[in-house]
């Protein structure tokens, strides 16, 4: 048997399938992205299975929506390669569970419901994730459905963090900090404890991709993160502002701005695409050389060690900073600058250990004198949330 990953996007489904074997869920047998689910876009269904990797274009059907489409073809796909497992559950990605979610949950109408309410705290995830859940529900009814929280990791967070100083009437409605990328989180802290002797100490993990983040941990726990009570707290990212005074906000409104010009701003038109006018792709800006690519850069860098040093202020000292996401995995240069910054912690990394970092396993990349352990650790939030489904299941046993 074998569970199904997924995480569904505005334009994209990515999925994988984990198998169990004597109760324990293995890595990924098979992979794949469909893309172009966007309206006027052009769906076609990726996979690498058995290191093969093939495209094909997805046929529409007369009266059929592209993502159901989409899934109809996944599940024609799955019963024709041979080798792959029958499934036994859909565990999906879903950023917000809000107060009431604090761990893994099988999908039923009413948890639907109140996922649903949560729509307008991340708005350019929440919608997405559910409206897969659904057509997953069509699709393969036949089948558990399990949502694995982002949210979940950071339920250990005390309330002197997640409290905000507004009043208290509002932290009862669920104004408050809840912190994101919690499956990567867990999937970093676990390949840390299973490597790193120092992994239950003080330990700095950066999530930097197009969304990015930092999470403070103690004993294999939340402490403290740089993602709040939005996607859009903390640092600088792809398209995203990153933390704003809120007096930006209320500027902007006197000079007329509505509520949907001000999310476009601050979710779509922000870090790295609004400050270069270039691109949110920092492959793209280190490879473009201009003033405007190079201060995008900088202040992203700037950004991760402004916040870095508030969270080990909050762990009282470092033992283990861990980088992944893309560009914590793939950027050599940035994890050189950020280290640098942070030699006063006694962060010294290896030059050549770091150049060599992004062969996709994971790796320490500190020097022997460092006081603090690097390590690059590619994430993988789809084994976590296989493991959460199996959890889950009627029969399971430990994952």
């Amino acid at each position: 048997m074998a569970i199904l990953a997924v995480n569904a996007g505005s334009s994209t489904l990515k999925f994988s399938i984990h198998p169990r074997q004597g109760g324990h869920v293995q890595p990924c047998l098979l992979t794949g992205c469909i893309q172009g689910l966007e309206p006027g876009g052009v769906p076609t269904l990726g996979w690498t299975y058995a290191h093969q990797t093939q495209q094909r274009p997805l046929v529409s059907s007369v009266g059929v929506k592209p993502f159901a489409q989409a899934l109809l073809s996944l599940r024609d796909l799955l019963a024709t390669l041979t080798g792959v497992p029958a499934l036994q559950a859909i565990a999906h990605r879903v950023v917000h569970g809000g107060q009431n979610f604090r761990a893994s949950v099988i999908i039923t109408d009413e948890v639907l419901a109140q996922l649903t309410q949560l729509n307008s705290l991340a708005p350019l995830h929440q919608p997405h994730n559910l409206a897969g859940v659904r057509a997953f529900r069509s699709a393969f009814a036949e089948l558990p459905q399990v949502a694995c929280f982002d949210t979940a990791f950071h339920a250990s967070l005390p309330a002197v963090d997640y409290t905000f100083a507004l009043p208290q009437t509002l932290t009862n409605q669920g104004v408050r900090r809840y912190g994101f990328h919690g499956l990567s989180y867990q999937y970093i802290m676990g390949v840390l404890q299973q490597r790193s002797g120092q992994a239950n100490g003080r330990v700095l993990m950066a999530h930097l991709g197009n969304g990015a983040s930092l999470c403070a941990a103690r004993e294999g726990r939340s402490r403290s993160t740089s993602m709040g009570f939005s996607t859009l707290d903390g640092l600088m990212m792809g398209t995203r502002t990153g933390s704003l005074d809120a007096g930006v906000l209320l500027y902007l409104m006197e000079q007329g701005w509505d509520h949907d010009r001000l999310e476009t701003l601050l979710y779509k038109q922000s870090g790295l695409l609004g400050v270069s006018g270039i691109s949110a792709d920092m492959r793209r800006l280190r490879a473009d050389g201009s003033a405007a690519a190079k201060a995008a850069i900088d202040l992203f860098t700037y950004r991760v060690v402004r916040e870095a040093g508030a969270l080990v202020a909050c762990l009282d000292g470092l033992d283990v900073l861990a980088f992944s996401g893309g560009i914590g995995e793939h950027d050599a240069v940035l994890r050189a600058e950020v280290c640098e910054r942070l030699a006063w912690l006694g962060v010294a990394m290896d030059p050549a250990l770091n150049l060599q970092a992004s062969a996709g396993e994971a790796v320490a990349i500190h020097a022997p004198h460092s006081r603090v352990q690097v390590w690059v650790v590619p994430t993988d939030e789809g084994i976590v949330a296989a493991r959460e489904a199996a959890r889950l299941l009627p029969d399971a046993k430990s994952p």
